[in-house]
């Protein structure tokens, strides 16, 4: 029961990686505050929780909806976590081909909207401190895109790798008021993101996250797929006080995705040193 007396944010919370952490916050004594677009998800949730869990309309494309949602968790007693969460895979274009608004669109969605949580809710998070409270924990969902090449598309992985230098700076800026500021960087996690992203829909929804998962299983030394169960539980140690000693860093929760290339954990792809023994004596 790490979160019991705190109230938290979580944007994006009506599905997937969200969904799993506000349940998991609530689930270690939390009020949580679902920020969402899905009316009909979030308030599920909410119904659901006894008590624990509510929702707010929330679209962080609006600085008004993200200011909004913090100052009504402020007002039902004070702002403690915020989980920068929501997203989608914006625009799939090659840098060389992707219009200028949608551009604008993906880093909007993913990287300024981080900016805007951060930036209302540090306010009010610094007052309550001023008035006798504790600091606070702000985490923000970046991906393991901002790594490396070849995990997402380029708008995608840019606003991820903004998210992630954003967190070291937010942290910086922050730390004299015991606010702390961290990211975590998913992998594969089998959420609704990729059928999203493709406009997936229908009878060939559950045919496609099948494949995702089949796929998921093999793509990362780890052969399970990943869970948003996974994130959140990376998400509620960061926003605990078990991780009072860590700011400005990010924790990659990946199956071992980005350990190196895959011929250094899969037998079965060659690398050039296998390759050239062919050759050697």
């Amino acid at each position: 029961m790490r979160f019991t007396g705190k109230n938290a944010v979580v944007t994006g919370g009506a599905s997937g990686i969200g969904k799993a952490t506000a349940l998991r916050l609530a689930e270690e004594g939390a009020q949580v505050w679902i920020g969402d677009i899905d009316e009909a998800g979030g308030r599920e949730i909410a119904d659901m929780s006894n008590g624990k869990i509510h929702f707010l309309r929330t679209d962080v494309m609006q600085a008004g909806d993200i200011q909004a949602i913090m100052h009504a968790v402020d007002s039902a007693g004070g702002l403690d976590v915020v989980f920068n969460n929501a997203g989608a895979g914006g625009s799939r274009d090659p840098i060389d081909k992707i219009r200028p608004d949608d551009w604008d669109r993906t880093l909007a969605l993913l990287l300024r909207s981080v900016a805007l949580g951060i930036r209302y809710a540090a306010p009010l998070m610094i007052a309550r401190r001023e008035r006798g409270g504790g600091g606070g924990a702000i985490v923000n969902t970046a991906s393991i895109a901002a790594l490396q090449t070849g995990a997402a598309p380029t708008a995608y992985s840019v606003a991820k790798a903004g998210v992630l230098h954003l967190t070291k700076m937010a942290a910086a800026d922050l730390s004299r008021y015991d606010i702390r500021v961290n990211a975590v960087c998913p992998g594969f996690i089998t959420t609704n993101i990729f059928t999203s992203a493709l406009g997936i829909e229908g009878e060939k929804l559950a045919q496609a996250n099948g494949a995702i998962n089949h796929i998921a299983a093999k793509a990362q030394p780890l052969q399970r797929a990943g869970r948003a169960e996974d994130i959140a539980a990376a998400v509620a140690y960061l926003a605990s006080a078990d991780a009072s000693f860590v700011t400005g860093t990010h924790i990659t929760v990946d199956g071992g995705m980005t350990i190196g290339p895959r011929h250094s954990w899969d037998a079965d792809v060659p690398s050039l040193f296998s390759s050239l023994e062919a050759f050697a004596g």
